[in-house]
């Protein structure tokens, strides 16, 4: 039997023939044409989970906006089922350009909420989004300082150099920044001490079911004491449980998000209260 590693032309064409890659391939078109087609319509909206202060866990510091779709159905759809499929299109910077007008709109109709949207490091240069984030500033003279951007670390360190000044021109408005995802990726610390992140979110991978793991108990300590090296603020992200809040409450932690706390959903509070005086 002859070794497909010795037919260098004919092992790609295998791969990319078989079966799974076929399928996958369709999924990804599948995926993207709704996604399209839910822009199209305008059946996109933000899902918002508090992120809870530890040292008062009933006081929320502030929200994450979490970009939803809404299929031909109705059904609503998360980013964690497109998202990745999407980054790499142009569709991905539609999509951040969406969230980010929603959260600015959301930021503007609501006084004294702080709110948290998600951006790709692709999206830096694109100028419909930065022409979004420039009428959503104007839309309230204290929209920037409430408003959180939140850059995944993989995404960060696609263009370190173009995400740190991005990030300082920024910050001269006001704007707050969170590394998301820290520790499920490669930053190179010469880089972290070079970025101007004032949040560091560490991966939920770390912190579910953390209180019986001892090897990720010593990986979030490790990380939260580089976050207090740099003095950035920690948020302790897929916190589920009372034992892992636990845990996370004696080391330190300065905020934790997850369905412990609350889950994402598309009717906040300030949304009733906002729709009760219209009603009024």
């Amino acid at each position: 039997m002859s070794d497909p590693r010795t037919h260098g032309a004919s092992a790609p064409a295998e791969r990319q023939s078989s079966p799974l890659a076929a399928a996958v391939s369709e999924r990804d078109r599948d995926t993207l044409n709704l996604v399209r087609d839910a822009v199209a319509r305008g059946n996109v909206l933000l899902a918002f989970q508090p992120v809870v202060q530890t040292a008062q866990p009933d006081r929320v510091a502030f929200y994450e906006g979490l970009i939803r779709v809404l299929d031909q159905t109705g059904r609503v759809i998360p980013a964690r089922d497109f998202i990745e499929v999407i980054e790499t299109h142009e569709l991905g910077r539609r999509i951040d350009c969406l969230a980010l007008k929603l959260g600015l709109e959301t930021l503007a109709a609501t006084p004294g909420l702080r709110l948290a949207i998600n951006m790709s490091a692709r999206s830096v240069g694109y100028r419909a989004w930065m022409d979004t984030l420039k009428r959503g500033l104007a839309l309230s003279p204290t929209v920037a300082e409430r408003l959180i951007l939140e850059i995944t670390e993989s995404s960060a360190m696609l263009v370190p150099d173009v995400v740190q000044a991005f990030m300082r021109d920024l910050q001269h408005c006001g704007i707050t920044f969170a590394l998301d995802d820290f520790g499920s990726g490669y930053t190179s610390f010469r880089y972290l001490r070079d970025f101007y992140f004032d949040i560091l979110k560490i991966d939920g991978h770390f912190i579910r079911g953390i209180h019986k793991s001892p090897d990720d108990q010593v990986l979030v300590q490790a990380l939260l004491s580089i976050a207090r090296h740099f003095e950035m603020f920690t948020v302790a992200e897929f916190v589920e449980s009372a034992e892992d809040a636990e845990f996370l409450t004696q080391i330190g932690i300065d905020c934790m998000q997850g369905y412990f706390f609350g889950v994402p959903t598309t009717r906040p509070s300030w949304v009733a209260v906002q729709q009760a005086r219209r009603v009024g």
